[in-house]
């Protein structure tokens, strides 16, 4: 790095004497250790100035400059670094929505072992993960914003691995519910804060397909995990243990295992993603350095300082020492600081020696953990009661996520009672869910890659041999607003209760089996199709507040999920299954309707919420 490269066109703070009112441009003297420090706020693009070097007579070397490329923007990461990170993001969300799905198969062994009263009592193992998942978030989002993705996801990864293990050798119901609880915590960061990662690692535009293949992981796990656990708990039962339950324990056990391995690849792949987070460290790494060198007798580093133009006329040389930028939350900073030189300047620049140290605007804006906490607690919940977006976003997400964890319960009772089928044999149509998983991928990326049509975009508005169709789209459907996001999951999100119709009238003895696995296949790509139009419907419309809009609806999300399996028994029992099919795929052509009322009354709606309305002012 030259000496050419300064500071120009980002604004910075001076450290003057308070008696001194004029902006001061150039010092007489190289600095030394009783000169004044800068406060500079440093960015990603802002080039590191060169260090002075050479006014040290002293025989003493310079100390060496910091490693500063682990300090890069994340968006800027080559290609294969952002696929290792979301290749790792994919597999532990795939053991988490594992964790999910492989305990109901082994509920009937566990009955046994743990001498519970009822199925539905251990059971609620389902329900007290979900607990441990929906509100773990709330409390852990902060620390990784102070301290990072990477430390977060270590504390959380050994807390999934460790009550895995309890989940193993507990000998009681209790035991069980409890440890399950802490199964969730320890999972949910790797599914509600992989969206965050993403968001680290991809600008909106390119945010869609990594989405996509996170999303269907999530589907992918969800479906492998009974799938598995059906065949553990059929084949061992009743081999090597003290009882007909012993079997269930190799359920957990071989988690274990799994969650064992994405420690590994965590401590020796993963990388800090948060931006602000490096930014910060880089900061400290520069500022470490550069006391090194003033130890040494190296004082300053090269700015390039702009020469003001003269005042118009009827101005006054007060006017520029208005202009009054001040950085707080440091004790040994002076207030009321004027800035370095002018906003007018001239081409004319020199460059000085200047001692500096670096802030992070961040750093500076973030409040005390008790209260960045409380807003993680408070402000979900507002967004959820006074944002009707945000509302119906989480009661069309709930509603679906707990359609996907009623299968848990309802394909082994409907395949056991209609075809005779062993709980293996049962287990085996999980599959439709990862089919599903993998095909609603494949229709999602599909529909980014339409929107990015070039006949659809404004710019193809001058084209003479523009089709009315096109211009149709353009004018009544433009993809430059959130809404596009919604446009195919309008039609997508139809296969939910067309789905849960097929599996509900098809699940009859004279029927092929195929026919409800088709209908299961179906309902989890609307299921996808909803969850991944929630995260980016809501990411896009919200921005900053987006993190407390996905913490509301990955909250009602959970809850629905964990009592949905508690009701399934009684639901297709009492109603049959071409009733609760029928009533369930009633209530979800009744939400199939939000996505369409946003796509025409978006813009208004949106105009209507403070929190909305305060992004599109500023943008």
């Amino acid at each position: 790095m030259t000496s050419s490269q300064g500071l120009d066109g980002v604004s910075t703070i001076e450290k003057i004497k308070e008696k001194d009112t004029s902006p001061v441009l150039t010092e007489p003297s190289p600095p030394d250790a009783g000169s004044d420090i800068r406060y500079v706020y440093l960015t990603f693009k802002r080039a590191v100035p060169t260090p002075n070097i050479e006014q040290n007579s002293q025989s003493q070397p310079p100390p060496s400059p910091p490693d500063l490329s682990h300090y890069i923007n994340p968006t800027t990461y080559p290609a294969h670094r952002k696929n290792l990170l979301l290749v790792i993001c994919c597999f532990a969300t795939f053991c988490t929505a594992y964790a999910a799905g492989s305990y109901s198969p082994a509920v009937s062994l566990m009955v046994v072992d743990l001498h519970a009263p009822s199925a539905i009592a251990v059971t609620g193992g389902v329900s007290t993960f979900c607990l441990g998942f929906a509100l773990a978030p709330m409390f852990l989002a902060p620390f990784s914003e102070i301290n990072g993705r990477y430390p977060v996801f270590l504390v959380s990864g050994l807390i999934f691995v460790i009550f895995h293990a309890v989940c193993g050798v507990v000998t009681s119901l209790a035991g069980m519910l409890v440890a399950r609880v802490f199964v969730g915590v320890g999972g949910s960061v790797f599914s509600t804060m992989i969206g965050g990662v993403i968001a680290d690692l991809y600008d909106a535009s390119d945010r869609n397909t990594p989405m996509a293949v996170y999303s269907g992981f999530v589907l992918m796990g969800t479906g492998a995990g009974p799938l598995i656990s059906s065949v553990i708990s059929h084949r061992l039962a009743g081999k090597g243990g003290s009882g007909a339950g012993a079997a269930w324990r190799w359920v957990f056990w071989h988690q274990v295992i799994m969650s064992a391995v994405l420690m590994v690849v965590l401590v020796l792949f993963f990388k800090e993603s948060r931006a602000s987070v490096l930014l910060s460290r880089k900061a400290k790494a520069l500022n470490k350095w550069y006391e090194q060198l003033e130890q040494a007798g190296y004082y300053g580093v090269w700015v390039e300082e702009e020469q003001p133009t003269p005042p118009r006329p009827g101005e006054s040389d007060q006017t520029l020492t208005d202009e009054i930028t001040q950085v707080g939350g440091s004790s040994d900073k002076e207030k009321g600081q004027t800035p370095n030189a002018s906003r007018r300047v001239s081409s004319a620049s020199a460059f000085q020696l200047q001692r500096i140290r670096w802030v992070v605007k961040e750093d500076e804006e973030r409040t005390t953990l008790t209260k960045m906490i409380s807003i993680s607690l408070y402000r979900p919940f507002h967004l959820l009661c006074t944002e009707p977006v945000v509302f119906f976003f989480s009661i069309w997400v709930a509603f679906a996520w707990g359609v996907l964890y009623l299968t848990f319960s309802s394909v082994p009772l409907v395949f056991a009672r209609v075809h005779g089928w062993d709980l293996e044999k049962a287990g085996r149509i999980f599959a439709a869910i990862m089919i599903g998983g993998a095909l609603g991928t494949v229709v999602g990326i599909l529909q980014e890659h339409i929107l990015h049509h070039p006949r659809w975009q404004p710019t193809a508005e001058n084209d003479a041999d523009q089709s009315w169709f096109w211009s149709l789209l353009r004018r009544r459907f433009p993809v430059t607003v959130p809404e596009a996001r919604l446009y195919g999951t309008c039609l997508s999100a139809i296969l939910l209760p067309v789905g849960l119709f097929i599996f509900g009238f098809t699940s009859k003895p004279d029927i092929h089996w195929i026919a409800p696995a088709i209908g299961i296949c179906l309902a989890t790509m609307g299921i996808y199709s909803v969850y991944l139009a929630t995260f980016n419907y809501l990411a896009d419309t919200y921005h900053k507040y987006a993190s407390s809009a996905l913490a509301a609806q990955s909250f009602c999300r959970n809850v629905l999920g964990g009592v949905f399996p508690l009701v399934t028994g009684y639901l297709f029992t009492n109603l049959g299954k071409a009733r609760a099919g029928a009533l369930l795929g009633g209530v979800a052509i009744g939400l199939t309707a939000v996505p369409w009322v946003l796509v025409f009354f978006g813009e208004k709606i949106r105009g209507r919420s403070p929190f909305a309305s305060e992004l599109m002012k500023g943008s």
